[in-house]
């Protein structure tokens, strides 16, 4: 029986130590995707989407990067300022946000982005800051599934360009300067064509609001899941959004600053669950092979019919079809259907990788099922990073 390696570390191995299911974070490829997002958007500002994944301990590795932080609740937010970011380096975007929200928000971010005419005229009213910045919506929504598409008119997301006169109204209104503008078209964007465009038509709406001097270009960049997917040339991506701002400071004839918010990018390749067989059974279509998790530890596959790569880390030899199914009590709880995979046996570990991003940030504890310790891999050494949750849920 061979052993296969995840994250520099025997599968096996982790799963003796720590249990299983388990969520298993590679430091190293973290680090690497940071740094190649840093130098393609040189001389902007990189915020990490911290819905992604909040473990702290890996965001200390993203600050370390030199990356700022991205939050939508105040949970993020008491979560970057724990790993060590500073109020100027968290930028804050959040739909639907009560008046504490906004309130702590204001008081928290180094920038705002309101999401909405409702929430700039709270904003107002409540004398949060004389400057605003608009999250826009502009008609332009992209990504790999309708639910993670945040721009058009589809979504819930911004303030529509025919509301900007109104936008323009109430900061007149309340003396408010309009400094900053921020867009995020939508989550895990396939290739760089929409994402260019999206910064192209925020650039040009932008010569409406005279005072601005930030730009938001959002986050969304993809990565590649299944066989055949294409990894994002994120250099020509990097080369055009710059040239496209250095173009826009230039006409405007005052220094500007611009950003971004990756989230995925940054820790989707980082991180694998590690799952083990408990079960095997066989139908008139489908071997199923049963594991001790599910939808429950890794929702995307029931909710976009997303494609996670999955391997036998306990064994290789001839692959045959399987579904891997979970044990949460919904028919739609299955990783894969009809997946080519070397045959497990009962105990076997599989590995789900580029389960980082959006993995155990939106698991649960469905059917009263604990969630997956956390384990970091750095310098071949692995310790748990698990976390409690708890003290970031306290509302404002």
């Amino acid at each position: 029986m061979a052993k296969a390696s995840s994250r520099g570390v025997d599968a096996e191995s982790l799963v003796e130590r720590f249990g299983s299911p388990l969520y298993v974070y590679d430091a190293s490829v973290l680090q690497k995707r940071s740094r190649e997002l840093v130098k393609a958007f040189t001389g902007m500002h990189v915020h990490y989407a911290v819905k992604a994944n909040a473990n702290p301990a890996l965001l200390k590795l993203i600050k370390a990067e030199g990356l700022g932080a991205e939050a939508v609740s105040p949970g993020e937010i008491r979560a970057a300022e724990l790993a060590g970011f500073k109020k100027k380096d968290i930028s804050f975007t959040g739909p639907s946000l009560t008046e504490g929200e906004l309130r702590f928000a204001a008081s928290h971010a180094g920038r705002v982005h309101l999401d909405s005419i409702t929430q700039l005229e709270r904003w107002g009213k409540l004398r949060l800051g004389k400057e605003v910045s608009l999250r826009l919506n502009l008609g332009i929504g992209a990504g790999h599934h309708k639910h993670v598409r945040t721009g058009g008119d589809g979504s819930k997301f911004g303030i529509m360009p025919v509301d900007i006169d109104r936008a323009l109204e109430l900061a007149e209104k309340y003396s408010l300067s309009i400094t900053g503008l921020q867009q995020h078209i939508g989550s895990h964007i396939p290739d760089g064509s929409d994402y260019i465009e999206g910064a192209r038509l925020l650039l040009r709406t932008a010569n409406r609001f005279p005072d601005v001097r930030h730009i938001d270009f959002g986050g969304g960049i993809g990565v590649p899941y299944a066989p055949g997917e294409k990894r994002v040339n994120l250099a020509a991506i990097g080369k055009e959004v710059r040239a496209l701002a250095r173009a826009f400071e230039k006409g405007r004839g005052v220094p500007m600053s611009f950003a971004l918010e990756p989230g995925r990018y940054v820790v989707a390749e980082a991180g694998s669950l590690l799952v083990s067989v408990t079960d095997i059974k066989k139908t008139g279509k489908h071997t199923f092979v049963g594991v001790n998790s599910g939808f429950n530890h890794l929702v995307r596959p029931a909710l976009y019919g997303s494609y996670h790569a999955i391997r036998n880390a306990s064994r290789t030899g001839k692959k045959v079809a399987i579904s891997v199914a979970g044990n949460v009590c919904e028919s739609g709880d299955v990783f894969a259907w009809d997946r080519e995979v070397a045959m497990p046996e009962l105990d076997d570990v599989l590995v789900i990788e580029n389960a980082g991003a959006y993995g155990i940030s939106m698991a649960s504890t469905y059917n009263l099922r604990a969630l997956p310790k956390e384990i970091l891999v750095k310098d071949g050494k692995a310790k748990e990073v698990t976390f409690d949750r708890s003290p970031f849920l306290v509302q404002p």
